[in-house]
């Protein structure tokens, strides 16, 4: 039998053609968030923020079906000596509701559960820290050659992670 690629060279160009794919096609809503996280990074460093991390992965957990249930930060920034955990929820338009929104209680609860795995890694557990939302609203560009501006509001300690500490039963009564 005769092959006309080696299963190495079939492997090679697998390899180039989806890199190829997924780099020059990004669905429409992933691109408008990760146009929105670059706006929002640059948007912080330009208020005095200084960027640590960016798109912070960690397993978190287990769901109720057994499967890992992943957490990101979008960014984790410094203003002074503050630990900022920042959330960036981007829309096209606000006509049904504004882009922080969607920072519902779940997601709360995930961003809450890496940044504590996230300070506790580092050892920060003595550094303060807030939960921070930017809202990008980043319109599409309308007819002729007038592009709407970006709004970008940021939006200190949205939330604290007071709501998500375990009580113990004794306390209920």
């Amino acid at each position: 039998m005769r092959w006309l690629k080696t299963p190495r060279q079939l492997l090679e160009t697998a390899r180039t053609r989806f890199a190829r794919a997924s780099a020059d096609r990004l669905a429409p809503h992933l691109d408008l968030g990760r146009r929105g996280e670059q706006l929002a990074a640059d948007f912080l460093l330009a208020h005095g923020f200084e960027l640590v991390a960016s798109n912070f992965k960690l397993g978190v957990g287990r769901n109720r079906r057994g499967a890992v249930v992943q957490a990101e930060i979008d960014l984790v920034a410094y203003e002074g000596a503050t630990l900022c955990f920042v959330e960036v929820k981007t829309r096209a338009s606000d006509r049904f509701a504004p882009p922080e929104a969607n920072v519902d209680l779940r997601k709360q609860r995930q961003i809450t559960r890496a940044a504590r795995a996230y300070r506790r890694a580092l050892g920060l557990a003595a550094v303060p820290y807030r939960y921070d939302v930017v809202s990008v609203l980043l319109p599409p560009p309308g007819a002729g050659s007038h592009t709407p501006a970006p709004c970008l509001e940021l939006l200190r300690n949205f939330w604290t992670e007071k709501k998500f500490r375990k009580r113990r039963w004794s306390e209920n009564f």
